[in-house]
């Protein structure tokens, strides 16, 4: 069976990959399952790779208190891949902190390069989408797996699915906290991300954060929007190499990602932080603004 050919990361695949995320190539990864006891605030920034090359930088900026969150993210293309095509995005969400939940209700992404633009736009009320603009629209195809109003119930934006809210009051890195299966919808397609337990590590940024994470297998289960017979759709179906590191954001009992990797046809795809500051802070309220999007 050919490899299936790589195409080249736009920027809204590259903040995908930053998983701020997230999400994408990967992403993005969110369950609740307590509200957070304090409130926190973590200020990340990632290096992109493929192979061993740099692709991009992103950054990530996320705030929590016991009512809500706010979370945004940038990327952009650098490195060698950048005298071949010049590439930025951003994206951003917000939500409220709920008993066993955190709750999305609005998300936004917009992302460009010198021959494409893109943007999302989803409002959310109690894990549903009310209203989802996408620009440009998604091109009408045979094969496509149509999507039903039923695919946009019970769901996670992108963004806020790079963040697990682990629950009751024991160890963070408890293999219990990757056991999720995470219902996402980014726009253009509904799909399952399947976490499982794989191990602890110790990991260290060049800057700020130095512990353990816990590192999540993940599995892709496309539900609708996709297009089932692509080639990039079945190896990402296979891939059993795609696994994201969590550490604790201080002040809550947030996780969010540190790493992430994805094997591809032509070598590991990865996003690590060279720099995660995290700190409790002064709790806002519920009313508090959007946090402003971090810069790479």
């Amino acid at each position: 069976m050919p490899r299936p050919v790589p195409r080249p990361l736009s920027p809204s695949r590259l903040l995908a990959l930053a998983g701020a995320c997230t999400a994408t190539l990967a992403g993005t990864l969110l369950a609740g399952a307590a509200p957070a006891l304090a409130d926190g605030k973590l200020e990340a920034r990632y290096k992109l790779s493929l192979a061993g090359l740099e692709l991009g930088r992103a950054a990530f900026l996320l705030e929590v208190d016991d009512n809500s969150y706010t979370a945004s993210g940038s990327a952009r293309l650098t490195g060698v891949v950048q005298a071949i095509s010049s590439g930025k995005g951003s994206a951003g969400a917000r939500g409220t902190v709920q008993p066993g939940a955190l709750v999305p209700r609005s998300f936004a992404m917009e992302a460009e390069t010198e021959k494409k633009a893109e943007a999302i736009r989803l409002s959310l009320a109690g894990g549903n989408v009310t209203d989802a603009k996408v620009e440009p629209p998604v091109p009408p195809a045979d094969d496509r797996v149509p999507m039903a109003d039923k695919d946009k119930r019970g769901v996670l934006d992108p963004m806020t699915a790079a963040l697990f809210l682990a629950p009751g009051s024991g160890d963070l890195m408890a293999p219990k906290n990757c056991e999720r299966l995470l219902p996402v919808f980014d726009g253009r397609q509904r799909y399952d991300l399947d976490l499982s337990f794989e191990r602890v590590d110790q990991v260290k940024a060049e800057k700020g954060y130095a512990g353990p994470a816990l590192v999540c297998r993940i599995s892709y289960k496309p539900v609708a929007g996709h297009r089932p017979n692509r080639t990039s759709v079945k190896f990402m179906m296979r891939n059993k190499e795609m696994y994201v590191w969590l550490a604790p954001v201080a002040g809550t009992r947030v996780l969010a990602p540190f790493r992430a990797s994805v094997a591809t046809a032509i070598g590991v795809a990865q996003i690590e932080a060279v720099s995660f500051q995290t700190e409790p802070m002064v709790a806002k309220g519920a009313g508090a603004s959007p946090a402003k999007a971090a810069t790479p």
